[in-house]
């Protein structure tokens, strides 16, 4: 049965991106339980209604369905299957409860996360998003969600108040392996497109010009019609961050090992995207792959 306004609803994890699909469902008129590890980030929530809690263990008591969205694998591991040191949100939460993991994360983690859960009659779902910060706030991300159908069928009322595009993609772990193949497909295209917009550079053509000639043709892609004027106007603000990325390829890469596939284009992309990152360029957004480019080739701007 579909979880109704009257499910407790926790939320950790309360940066640019969960601090906006938070505050959606606390608009929505759900009661939620919000908790960070830094604290004053949930200011705004509080502001909203939202109730503090000093512990994940604390959040997890209080709810009957629990979301976390944090940075990286090793947080997921450590907030939901805690540590030596501090009891997790699996400890905390009753058998019967939901546990949804936004994060972008690993797949297989996601499967040992649903494992351990099972075995205390937790039901889990992996369901990471795409379309960054802007997503968030309007409400209109994508997410793809693994595991059990009653489940993900039960959240869905939760989910419709954060995005748009919601599937069910399969068992536990399988809205990780979908974000992963989103990622895959971003960095691979973003390598062709700054490679395009730099010997278009050096061939003396008009930039806007030449994404006018090209851009509605097969060679056109979202990127290029989103990223190549924001590149021409010397914009890298962040939709999503290179530091992020990087994150996001070295789990594909790391995955793909694990199932023996060798993919020789994600490896050069993520190879570039490390450059970018110890050239300062952390905080960029993924377009800003051309100052890699721009570096290797010599090309001044401005």
């Amino acid at each position: 049965a579909a979880l109704g306004k009257s499910s407790r609803i926790g939320w950790i994890g309360t940066g640019v991106m969960g601090k906006s699909m938070c505050g959606h469902l606390l608009d929505a008129g759900y009661q939620c339980t919000v908790y960070n590890r830094t604290p004053e980030k949930v200011e705004p929530l509080i502001a909203k209604g939202a109730k503090k809690a000093n512990s994940v263990y604390e959040v997890a008591k209080e709810s009957d369905v629990i979301f976390t969205m944090l940075g990286f694998p090793s947080d997921v591991r450590q907030i939901i299957l805690g540590s030596a040191h501090d009891d997790g949100v699996l400890k905390g939460l009753s058998p019967g409860r939901v546990l949804v993991d936004m994060t972008t994360s690993e797949p297989s983690l996601a499967r040992e996360i649903d494992r351990i859960a099972g075995e205390r009659k937790i039901e889990t779902l992996d369901a990471p998003v795409s379309g960054g910060d802007v997503g968030a706030k309007n409400a209109t991300l994508s997410i793809m969600v693994g595991g059990r159908k009653e489940t993900f069928d039960a959240v869905m009322p939760m989910f419709s108040v954060m995005g748009k595009n919601i599937n069910h993609m399969g068992p536990s772990g399988a809205g990780q392996s979908t974000k992963m193949v989103n990622q895959i497909l971003i960095s691979t295209t973003m390598v062709g497109l700054v490679e395009a917009m730099i010997y278009a550079h050096k061939s003396g053509l008009d930039p806007t010009n030449v994404l006018t000639a090209v851009g509605s043709g097969a060679a056109g892609s979202w990127s290029l019609t989103n990223y190549g004027p924001r590149i021409i106007n010397r914009n890298f603000d962040p939709g999503f961050y290179v530091e992020h990325f990087v994150k996001d390829l070295e789990i594909a890469l790391k995955e793909s090992e694990r199932m023996g596939l060798k993919l020789p284009g994600l490896q050069l992309a993520k190879n570039l995207y490390s450059k970018l990152n110890s050239m300062g360029h952390n905080r960029k957004g993924t377009h800003s792959l051309i100052l890699a480019l721009e570096d290797m080739n010599n090309i001044k701007h401005g």
